[in-house]
């Protein structure tokens, strides 16, 4: 498939490096710093010039592409982007957008703009969080077979309960699978004797239960169902669409907000949500509204400095868990180092859902992990497929290392997988696949 990429930024840089091995990607950027660089990182065609341009995207090759990502930070460029490529032929188009009133806009007429799919960052992004803010010590989170099957990626902590256990001694919930454990940046499959060491992060799939049930052994947290104190710090558009969605959960979220007009504003929109007029970096008004007794702090500021410092001073006064949201992809780590729980970067988690769109359309579901060295597929087995009416210990003898069958569904049933288990032709397959037996595992599959 041939792709063109609009935009070299983090976004664009990221889907074009997630399809290089199997696509044919060219990347179109007005910077020529960005486009020498990716030219030399990356195995594509990087193109100087501006992808709202006829010229530019002739010279792109846009006669003979199958798929058009734009990717830019502005809005309106991006949906040019995807008009002008409808004139010269007729690609499928993909649209990043940030402000939801596009999006909603869109979903009101088929290919309105002349975008075949948006993506709108914002929403997505407060999507994210309260996913995970609705598990326990999770880092990542993702639904499978229609909500029936979860993934979740916990770190372990030195005081964990399992820190220094087997993955059979801290097996203790029935339809749970030890898919992988993430170390020192390196994918283990791991088995029954495998030790879980402290700092290790552990990917678990099975039904909705079970994951919880094993995040609150880990994690003695509340879930979001027994949260009574969600604070969400700014009143950006992340942070007003995260208490949208809590709201839409059946809670009452807190949000604090610096500006007079904004915060009159959210208190509008947002019915059920107590909007609290003030500076959140002041640490008196934190004590003194009782902000060190809520469940989680959300930080959505305008600013990666706002947020890691309105993190760390919940912390200072014992919040038990923070999120904060982080625009530059390099400081996630860092936040994450000096103590803030969940960085969630808007760009990365743009890139991973654009990049989902486009895998092989027998795929169901895809969650990307630790920045692509690992995914998690949904698949239905199909009359071709290496699954069909086999075991699966017949199946996992033929298939290479770094493949873990997760979970199953059939007929709206969750079954879990064991080696005598046997597949058939219009189940639901949840795998953990290294990225480094993906191709060869998806032919098969």
């Amino acid at each position: 498939m041939r792709v063109i990429v609009i935009g070299a930024g983090e976004v664009g840089s990221n889907i074009a490096e997630s399809l290089a091995d199997d696509h044919d990607v060219v990347v179109v950027d007005r910077d020529a710093e960005r486009v020498e660089s990716i030219t030399y990182s990356l195995d594509v065609l990087a193109i100087e010039g501006d992808g709202t341009d006829l010229e530019t995207l002739e010279e792109a090759g846009i006669e003979k592409t199958d798929l058009v990502i734009a990717s830019t930070d502005g809005d309106e460029t991006n949906i040019v982007v995807c008009g002008t490529a409808k004139t010269i032929d007729d690609p499928f188009t993909i649209a990043r957008v940030k402000r939801p009133t596009l999006l909603r806009t869109w979903e009101r007429s088929e290919e309105a703009f002349g975008v075949d799919f948006m993506v709108c960052t914002d929403l997505h992004t407060a999507e994210t969080i309260v996913r995970i803010a609705g598990l326990p010590g999770a880092h990542d989170v993702e639904t499978f077979a229609n909500g029936l099957v979860h993934m979740a990626e916990f770190e372990v902590r030195p005081d964990s309960p399992i820190a220094g256990e087997t993955v059979s001694e801290a097996d203790r919930f029935e339809s749970l699978t030890f898919a992988a454990i993430i170390r020192n940046g390196d994918v283990v499959i791991p088995t029954g004797e495998t030790v879980i060491d402290p700092h290790d992060n552990v990917v678990v799939i099975g039904s909705s239960v079970s994951v919880r049930g094993f995040a609150s052994d880990l994690t003695p947290a509340p879930t979001l169902e027994d949260a009574d104190e969600i604070v969400i710090v700014g009143g950006s558009e992340i942070g007003l669409q995260t208490a949208r969605l809590f709201e839409a959960e059946g809670l009452s979220p807190r949000l604090v907000e610096r500006d007079p007009d904004r915060a009159r504003e959210l208190a509008e929109r947002l019915p059920n949500t107590l909007v609290l007029e003030s500076d959140a970096t002041d640490i008196d008004f934190l004590v003194r509204e009782h902000v060190d007794e809520s469940d989680i702090v959300i930080a959505t500021l305008d600013s990666d400095e706002k947020n890691l410092l309105v993190s760390l001073l919940a912390k200072r006064i014992g919040v038990e868990r923070t999120v904060g949201v982080v625009e530059y992809g390099e400081y996630v780590e860092l936040f994450e180092t000096v103590g803030v729980d969940v960085a969630v970067n808007p760009r990365v988690v743009t890139a991973e859902e654009i990049t989902r769109f486009t895998r092989e359309e027998k795929t169901e579901n895809v969650a990307i992990l630790e920045s692509d060295r690992a995914e998690v597929l949904e698949i239905e087995v199909g009359d071709d497929s290496v699954l069909d009416g086999n075991r699966i210990r017949d199946v996992m003898a033929d298939l290479p290392d770094g493949v873990v069958i997760g979970a199953i569904t059939r007929d709206g049933e969750l079954i879990t997988p064991r080696g005598e288990t046997v597949l058939h032709r219009g189940d639901h397959v949840v795998i953990f696949l290294d990225t480094e037996v993906l191709d060869a595992v998806s032919k098969l599959l």
